[in-house]
């Protein structure tokens, strides 16, 4: 989300600042941004004093009585853009598996629900986080965080597919023979189930009290009502990073495990790596290469943002250029519509329900086109 980290700027020069720690709350009106820093700025700092009101540290008492939401329009068009990729992309992906019976396995299976978390982020969670930039809802401190957790209850999800991808492939290579009685689809529909309840319950956890208190101004804003201990310590620390380290020593494991089989049957073939098992070991591994790479992205996309949110809750004081902090922002949401053409890129049996869909779908078109000729006027022979 756009206001999810907080920097350090240079305040507005008619706040009057004294040698003491005091939230330094500036707005930065060309990015609808209100930031926060709690830093020791001297006396000297002070250009246009003005008289000193009594406040208290706990509450944003120097924020402007009526802060300026306004829109920055080169980010809310990048959001809407992948917003709309998110959900058209990805609502192809939950087509192609629907319609095509060959897509039908259980690792399709949880690449749909990562699809539908990626829907959501398109079409709920981005919409959400442009609101919440321009402060809205006002004084309504639970639908605000409720807003607020939506992408963290969509990350979540998507970080617990992504888990159940790579277990799935665990017991491909390790168990083959147990693969067919654990990974049934009924087991993977349950799987995903608890996937999602898990996700949900980790997000709301600021609706259970895991919360700041709401400033006396009302506006949502994430710094203002979600904890940043929160953020760092148990959403990126608990539930991001050790699901991510897990999930590379699995796939560390499966590329090893693979390469020990490959050279297993090139050498009691005298060096060839031909026949029914090496070619199935080869499918193994190109698959799992492209599952890989899912994981790969997604954790480029996310991690900035996440070691932005640890940089300023470690050091409160250190400042983060705003382009630097637009473009985290903008890249964790882009992870939603990047899997759709990584999948068309990379895997042969996606890339040809998609080409199905579209040539049905102009086949329809050209279909209604013919019809409507036929049944309009007759056109006059020459």
């Amino acid at each position: 989300m756009m206001n999810e980290t907080a920097t350090n700027f240079t305040s507005s020069p008619t706040l009057l600042y004294t040698k003491t720690t005091i939230p330094n709350i500036t707005y930065y009106r060309n990015t609808s941004l209100l930031i926060i820093a709690y830093s020791t700025i001297p006396a000297t700092a002070v250009t246009q004093p003005r008289p000193q009101v009594n406040t208290t540290l706990s509450t944003p008492a120097t924020t402007p009585a009526d802060p300026v939401t306004s829109l920055n329009m080169p980010y809310v068009v990048a959001e809407l853009v992948i917003a709309f990729l998110s959900t058209v992309g990805n609502l192809l992906v939950c087509a192609a598996v629907g319609l095509n019976r060959k897509l039908h396995t259980v690792t399709n299976y949880f690449l749909v629900s990562l699809a539908v978390a990626d829907v959501c982020v398109g079409a709920l969670a981005i919409p959400c986080a442009i609101l919440t930039d321009m402060g809205t809802p006002r004084h309504n401190l639970y639908l605000c965080l409720l807003m607020l957790s939506v992408l963290i209850m969509l990350t979540q999800s998507s970080i617990f597919s992504l888990l159940a991808v790579a277990a799935e492939r665990y017991v491909a290579i390790f168990m083959p023979f147990r693969y067919h009685s654990l990974m049934r689809p009924r087991n993977a529909l349950l799987i995903i189930l608890v996937t999602w309840v898990l996700a949900f319950l980790i997000g709301l956890v600021p609706l259970m009290g895991w919360h700041k208190t709401p400033p006396a101004s009302g506006y949502c804003f994430f710094v203002f009502v979600v904890d940043m201990t929160y953020m760092v310590y148990f959403n990126f620390f608990a539930c991001v990073l050790a699901p991510l380290v897990v999930m590379f020593l699995i796939y560390a494991q499966i590329f090893a495990a693979v390469k020990r089989q490959m050279r297993r049957i090139a050498a009691d073939r005298g060096g060839t790596a031909g026949g029914e098992g090496a070619a199935k070991i080869k499918r193994e591994m190109k698959t799992a290469t492209s599952l890989f790479l899912v994981l790969f992205l997604f954790t480029v996309c996310w991690i900035p943002l996440h070691v932005i949110n640890c940089f300023l809750l470690l050091c409160p004081s250190c400042p983060v250029p705003l382009p630097l902090l637009l473009t985290a922002i903008i890249l964790s949401h882009a992870n939603s519509a990047v899997n759709p053409f990584l999948y068309a890129y990379k895997m042969k049996s996606f890339r040809e329900a998609f080409k199905g869909i579209f040539l049905c779908c102009r086949g329809a078109s050209m279909g209604e086109d013919h019809r409507d000729n036929g049944g309009g006027t007759a056109v006059p022979r020459a």
